[in-house]
């Protein structure tokens, strides 16, 4: 069974792609089929301020928008050896990570008071960054950049660990773009919603797993079959409490 799985990952690649664009609007998509009625029109109103806008079309914009002002808002990284605890004052000065913004994003979603076009930003970041921080290597380490500094051998090309897992081990997953949507959508939902500080010290322990990184700079056969459950399980995460965020946000007004 390993070895059918290893090989299905190393055939032709799909237009799926775990954290990249596709599965931040995959993400997006199945948040919302989980929204409450009120949660849904509300959503449904703000984003009316943008003809023709739906979750999974802003799912991107963080990234599409990206700038030197907002970029670390993307990520938090931890001290390598040591625990997988979030410490503000260390971690995130000033509230400039992953964590902070989402938790100031969050506040300002649901905050009375906030104009529309203020609340529809806010969403945006919402719902970009609860995905990011489900990535695994959006809260890794220090010393390579989460991954980004790791160099490796991937399906046969170059590339880096934080990369393969944005979107190499989607792409290459067998049976392609339909088996690997299923694979999320049928992936066991989380025990808890927690919160940003939890979700990011949820990644950065995988990230210290024995084994998340690859002994050698080429990625082998039983990686990708070894870490597909994870995967699918991060993304799953990330779209029930991005959901629950939302209802929690948008339901009561």
């Amino acid at each position: 069974m390993l070895g059918a799985v290893a090989a299905g990952l190393l055939g032709a690649a799909s237009s799926a792609g775990a954290f990249g664009g596709a599965g931040h609007r995959l993400i997006a998509e199945t948040a919302e089929a989980r929204l409450s009625p009120a949660a849904r029109a509300e959503a449904q109103r703000l984003l009316a301020l943008e003809p023709g806008a739906t979750l999974a079309s802003i799912s991107t914009w963080a990234d599409e928008n990206r700038s030197l002002g907002t970029a670390r808002w993307h990520y938090v990284n931890f001290h390598r050896g040591e625990s997988c605890q979030y410490e503000p004052a260390r971690l995130c000065i000033e509230g400039e990570c992953v964590v902070g913004a989402l938790q100031k994003q969050m506040a300002l979603l649901a905050q009375a008071g906030t104009t529309d076009a203020e609340r529809l930003t806010a969403l945006k970041y919402v719902v970009h960054l609860v995905a990011d921080v489900h990535q695994p290597l959006h809260a890794g380490f220090f010393d390579d950049r989460g991954g980004n500094s790791f160099q490796l051998q991937a399906f046969e090309r170059g590339t880096n660990l934080h990369a393969l897992w944005d979107t190499g081990l989607a792409v290459n997953w067998p049976g392609g773009d339909e088996a690997f949507r299923t694979a999320v959508k049928t992936a066991p939902a989380p025990a808890v919603q927690g919160t940003p500080v939890l979700w990011a010290e949820e990644s950065c322990k995988i990230v210290a797993q024995p084994g998340f990184y690859p002994e050698e700079r080429t990625l082998p056969a039983s990686y990708a079959p070894r870490w597909a459950g994870t995967l699918t399980q991060r993304l799953q995460a990330a779209s029930v409490r991005l959901a629950q965020v939302l209802n929690e946000a948008l339901g009561a007004r």
